[in-house]
């Protein structure tokens, strides 16, 4: 078996997804040199941080974390690129365990009572194939040993991708999209919503003030990245 995994590791070897260089024994997805290159966000206090403050008179948050920052050109961009578009989801495992040790050990999310990705529209995931989030919740599900709840949280109109939009539409695009399926299912719960990245915020903001409608419901965020 280790001779066959060897000739295989020959002919098809692993990448790195930032500089594409060959990854060698023990490396995961990116090289040590691109992991130590990401800019991460280093944020101490999970109730008062820049993703809190995002939502500060829009939507009641109760803790918020991103690992990395998301700049125009960078080593994270790259990532989550690959990520979206290219579908290497293993870069959303990769986010997924990195963060999932982190709160693993500093016990910031233990109370919460379950993780609900933000959605995808049918007709996208149609077209994409899979939500970018799934396996980055699947890792910090693993971690947190909370459920991962899909498609309780449903996104009910299609929009163009975020990118292509005006930072000022997008910022104002805040009408509700989403439904909840089963309210009652997150009544008097702790809802840890999780995303790729923040730019505005308004996706996520449409998400939490869908959940709020839920008596007694909790709110807090995490994403792999944060948009300088």
């Amino acid at each position: 078996m280790k001779i066959f995994k060897d000739l295989l590791h020959l002919f098809y070897p692993k990448l790195c997804a930032i500089c594409k260089l060959q990854l060698v024994v023990n490396e995961v997805t990116i090289c040590t040199s691109c992991r130590h290159d990401l800019p991460l966000t280093n944020f101490t206090d999970y109730k008062d941080n820049k993703v809190t403050q995002t939502f500060y008179g829009r939507t009641a948050i109760e803790k918020g974390y991103s690992l990395v920052f998301y700049r125009k050109s960078g080593s994270a961009k790259k990532l989550i690129h690959e990520l979206k578009y290219k579908n290497n989801q293993n870069i959303g495992i990769f986010f997924g365990n990195w963060l999932g040790e982190i709160l693993a050990e500093n016990k910031e999310f233990e109370d919460i009572d379950c993780i609900v990705p933000v959605p995808l529209h049918p007709k996208k995931i149609k077209i994409r194939g899979y939500n970018q989030v799934t396996k980055f919740g699947e890792r910090l599900s693993f971690y947190l040993n909370k459920p991962l709840l899909e498609n309780q949280l449903i996104r009910t109109t299609a929009t163009k991708t975020q990118t292509l939009k005006a930072r000022f539409e997008r910022f104002n695009n805040v009408a509700t999209k989403f439904e909840i399926r089963d309210q009652k299912k997150f009544n008097h719960k702790h809802i840890l919503l999780i995303d790729d990245i923040i730019t505005t915020g308004a996706t996520l903001e449409a998400c939490a003030n869908e959940f709020q409608k839920c008596e007694d419901t909790k709110i807090s965020i995490l994403t792999m990245g944060y948009t300088e």
